[in-house]
């Protein structure tokens, strides 16, 4: 019988996005040298992204270089071949694409949306980077160069977002999902916004798709929950005066931009939109935006994150995508892997678009059965959130004693 042997196990992988990591990390490198610790002074491992080492060659040269990651890094004159010589693979900074591919960090707000109060929209970087995807990433039209940025920029949102939620329980985190055309003013936007409230106030943290409708209702609700009832209200009235991110994104946005130079401190949440449907903008309120060029990837990523469950907003054709997606996944996940689905509207999800029905059979005598729930109001959904919740804990702990 053949047998796999590993001489050497591989390094561990230390993601590095910052000039001052960058000085620790050496600093322990050159420690462990020093005092002959196995693989002292070696780099292997290393993933150093989008950070200036161009004051750091001398530094850097005393080190092993072999099994480094350079992404996008600025480096010293003539440093790179001396690392390529050694073993290091380098990825340069990516001309002509209008992010950074590399980036180490979740985009914010007010970094997508730059220069929104005084400028068109159009001109902020969001909107610059939906149109460089448009053209770049068209199918007849996309390029070799622009297909890896993208790529390589998804890979790193993703590092950036696992990075992110570990500061997180991730049996708190709760997806909200519904229809982008939930408008502001509207009585299911303000119950979504309460529901997203009313979650964060009981521990969890509310995660969206990040883009307008009840995923911005969802966000504003969360990011608001420490605040009082009239607090919120002046919120909901000041975002009523532009209901739609149509006609005009700029007025949109620019009334979500007052919210939050009124309130600059909210809570944290999570939204996870996509440049793929470039029609729709990502919403301010989310803090911590994971923000995908390849709609697939955002999708998964959405719904395997929020293990603590999912609720599901009265929506249309994406929205009941999400809801069987969600519910292939618990059909085959074992009992430590399923996680709560609520559905908020009995009448929506039974009559206008029943797809309660199809869930029940599918949830038959499987483990994810008890877990699934339809309700009529958020505060029954947020109680039913908190109880199956409960209830998936236990069912875990039974498994894990048989």
């Amino acid at each position: 019988m053949n047998q796999l042997t590993i001489a050497h196990p591989l390094p561990r992988t230390v993601d590095i996005d910052s000039l001052e990591d960058f000085d620790r990390r050496v600093a322990i490198a050159l420690r462990a040298a020093e005092q002959g610790k196995p693989g002292g002074g070696s780099m292997a491992g290393w993933h150093v992204q989008s950070v200036d080492v161009s004051a750091r060659g001398p530094q850097v040269k005393l080190l092993k270089p072999s099994g480094a990651v350079f992404l996008g890094c600025t480096l010293p004159s003539g440093l790179e071949p001396w690392l390529r010589a050694r073993g290091a693979l380098i990825f340069p900074i990516l001309p002509g694409v209008p992010f950074d591919a590399y980036r180490g960090e979740l985009y914010s707000p007010r970094e997508l949306f730059a220069g929104v109060q005084e400028t068109p929209y159009e001109q902020v970087p969001d909107a610059q980077i939906y149109a460089w995807a448009h053209t770049s990433l068209a199918p007849s039209t996309a390029s070799l160069d622009a297909t890896l940025a993208a790529a390589l920029h998804d890979y790193s949102i993703g590092t950036a977002l696992n990075q992110t939620l570990k500061r997180w329980d991730p049996r708190k985190i709760v997806g909200i999902m519904g229809g982008h055309g939930a408008e502001r003013g509207s009585d299911v936007y303000a119950q979504t916004a309460r529901m997203g409230r009313l979650l964060a106030q009981a521990g969890f943290t509310v995660a969206t798709g990040g883009g307008p409708g009840a995923m911005e209702a969802s966000n504003l609700g969360a990011y608001l929950s420490r605040e009082d009832d009239d607090a919120a209200q002046r919120a909901l009235d000041t975002l009523a005066g532009a209901p739609s991110f149509r006609p005009s994104v700029s007025v949109w946005a620019r009334a979500a931009w007052e919210v939050l130079e009124e309130f600059p401190n909210g809570v944290r949440s999570i939204g996870i939109p996509t440049w793929f449907y470039g029609h729709e903008p990502p919403n301010l309120f989310a803090t911590d935006i994971a923000k995908y060029f390849a709609n697939s990837v955002r999708e998964a990523v959405l719904l395997d994150r929020t293990r603590g469950g999912v609720v599901f907003m009265p929506g249309a054709a994406g929205t009941v995508q999400e809801i069987f997606q969600d519910a292939c996944e618990n059909y085959y996940g074992s009992v430590a892997n399923v996680a709560p689905m609520v559905l908020v509207g009995k009448k929506y999800w039974t009559e206008q678009l029943p797809a309660w029905q199809l869930l029940q059979s599918l949830s038959r005598e499987r483990s994810m059965e008890p877990l699934v729930e339809l309700v009529d109001s958020v505060e029954d959904a947020v109680s039913a959130v908190i109880r199956l919740n409960d209830r998936a804990h236990d069912a875990e702990a039974s498994s894990q004693k048989g």
